[in-house]
């Protein structure tokens, strides 16, 4: 009877814990930006937080959603990659709402201009859904075409899996131009480690695909050097830029 209980526990106890590590990866990746996003709603500056961190996440959750189709993984990280693309266009909007309010005089910038040397930092958020319909588009009739090639799918897991893994790399050139990282949520920085180890740990106890865990581990090494920048800024200020430059480098982040 001892004995039967016990058991009774014990997979009451591994169901919670699969619960839990369910929701973790869904919602996990989406929690680092709630601060940022509180952050850049009460000051009304987004010059801290990079958006192309957002392109990076669209254009790598995008392709993990397209690699499904040529080999199938969990539905929880289907789920996962669904909300972050959701969460990276409400970021998105923010920071454009945002600019349009403090650059009033500013010429409007438009996806249609297919103007490159103002990519990603178009005037409204129209824009931005306008170029991830079109890279959407193309994306999924290429994969169609080629659905029936291993390499292909291969390539474009480890598309999908790499191009997540440069997340921080933005937010860390952001920085490094800034020679400070006042304005970026160093709880969003945190919560990408202790996210990022986690959803590494996660892909090599369920045996994910090789591409998953070794850009996992890439990505916990990009996000252990932004914090460093937060020591070494913080420990070692530099020279304030000029207004002028500052002004360039926040259009270049946005």
């Amino acid at each position: 009877m001892d004995d039967e209980l016990f058991e009774q526990m014990v997979a009451v106890f591994n169901s919670l814990v699969s619960w839990v590590a369910a929701g973790a990866m869904v919602f996990g990746g989406v929690v680092p930006y709630i601060p940022q996003y509180r952050d850049i709603r009460r000051t009304q500056n987004a010059e801290g937080f990079s958006t192309y961190v957002c392109l990076v996440l669209l254009v790598a959750n995008i392709l993990r959603i397209l690699f499904r189709f040529g080999r199938y993984f969990e539905t929880l990280l289907l789920w996962q990659s669904i909300i972050m693309i959701a969460t990276m266009l409400i970021m998105l909007n923010l920071c454009t709402n945002v600019r349009m309010a403090t650059e009033l005089n500013t010429k409007r910038r438009s996806f249609i201009d297919f103007d490159w040397s103002h990519f990603w930092s178009w005037t409204h958020f129209v824009d931005y859904l306008q170029c991830v319909l079109a890279f959407t588009l193309v994306a999924a009739y290429i994969t169609y075409l080629l659905l029936d090639s291993a390499l292909f799918v291969e390539t474009l897991g480890f598309l999908a899996v790499f191009t997540e893994a440069m997340l921080g790399t933005p937010q860390l050139h952001c920085n490094y131009q800034n020679k400070s990282t006042e304005g970026m949520s160093i709880k969003m920085v945190l919560m990408w480690t202790s996210g990022d180890t986690f959803k590494t740990g996660y892909f090599l106890l369920t045996q994910a695909p090789v591409q998953f865990w070794t850009c996992g581990l890439l990505q916990v090494l990009v996000d252990f050097a932004i914090l460093f920048q937060v020591y070494y800024y913080s420990r070692y200020p530099q020279k304030p830029v000029s207004h002028t430059v500052s002004h360039t480098t926040s259009a270049k982040a946005l």
